[in-house]
């Protein structure tokens, strides 16, 4: 996708969204990471304030998926950190979507990947390791399921049933 932009995507395929399976996240995102332009296949995460679940997804291969959390727009602690980004990158992951606040910015910022969150904190999440796995959750207005796409550009963030032939 990176030769066609979000914008171009939703201009070409207006049944698409007219129908629902083409959406869009409220513009809430702000754009970490050296990595503008990402897309790829979601898993979804739903946890509150606990990073533990997000960063044991991190260690396995990410083959080009994108993780989105839903943190419940918690903006109280950071439930991404540095490590854990560093180790997406290397482990293959295209981004990581965050409905929560990260830290360490200045690393994930050079990190050769896509990663959106609402704004940064200082102060660390719990160990607790509670949350759900590939479950439906919704973030900026839109349901996202695992196994839908994510294309994501400095426009915004697109989310359809299947993968685009663009």
């Amino acid at each position: 996708m990176a030769l066609v932009t979000t914008a171009e995507v939703c201009d070409a395929n207006p049944q698409l969204i007219v129908s629902g399976e083409l959406r869009a996240l409220q513009p809430i995102f702000q754009i970490y990471g050296r990595r503008q332009v990402f897309s790829g296949p979601i898993v979804t995460l739903k946890v509150f304030e606990d990073n533990v679940l997000i960063r044991e997804f991190l260690e396995e291969k990410g083959n080009g998926r994108v993780l989105v959390v839903d943190g419940g727009g918690s903006l109280r602690c950071a439930i991404l950190g540095g490590n854990p980004v560093v180790q997406a990158q290397n482990n293959g992951w295209a981004g990581i979507v965050v409905n929560g606040c990260i830290r360490d910015v200045d690393e994930i910022n050079g990190c050769d990947i896509g990663v959106r969150a609402l704004t940064s904190h200082p102060m660390k999440a719990n160990k607790k390791g509670i949350g759900e796995k590939h479950v439906p959750i919704t973030i900026g207005g839109t349901r996202i399921c695992d196994g839908d796409w994510l294309y994501a550009d400095t426009d915004g963030i697109l989310i359809s049933r299947t993968e685009l032939s663009v």
